[in-house]
């Protein structure tokens, strides 16, 4: 009998050193936890100073994703409506957040550093179809300064705005 209540005592005293102690739990969603630098969260689509858009729709995202959680369908730019410095633009990028396993692979295979996992982490959905991020959703608003696309280029002329981009002729 003793012992019973020696062992009720040892483990009371467990539980008033962890009621005591500090505070371990954030009250969310009032207090927001801080994420570590390397954190991967929300995908976006980054945009050039400019307001062009960043991806050229090679799919090499969608190609580098483990989960096939990537689809990229892409288009011919033109002198009338111009969405990226290239030849090519993404007029379709999808990304399923129920298949994102959020590795990074995206990033890291994207030549133009379109696609960021920024330190977002708010992912709610209430029906499977709002998982399915579209580009209208991933798009950064255009930069203080640019114009937003598709943008009207004067024919034949070259973008000199775009940071190691060089004149084709």
């Amino acid at each position: 009998m003793l012992r019973g209540v020696l062992e009720l005592l040892r483990g009371l005293s467990i539980t008033l050193k962890a009621l005591l102690g500090p505070t371990v739990t954030y009250q969310y969603p009032e207090v927001k936890r801080p994420v570590r630098e390397r954190f991967k969260g929300r995908h976006v689509l980054e945009r050039y100073d400019n307001g062009l858009e960043k991806c050229i729709g090679c799919a090499l995202c969608a190609a580098a994703c483990p989960a096939d959680a990537i689809f990229v369908e892409a288009s011919e730019n033109n002198d009338q409506e111009r969405y990226s410095p290239g030849e090519r633009y993404a007029s379709t990028y999808e990304i399923n957040m129920l298949r994102c396993i959020f590795c990074g692979y995206c990033a890291d295979a994207c030549p133009t550093e379109a696609i960021v996992l920024k330190h977002s982490y708010e992912l709610t959905y209430t029906d499977r179809r709002d998982a399915i991020y579209g580009k209208d959703q991933l798009l950064v608003p255009a930069p203080e300064g640019g114009k937003p696309t598709p943008q009207v280029v004067e024919p034949g002329s070259f973008d000199r705005a775009i940071p190691d981009m060089e004149d084709p002729s």
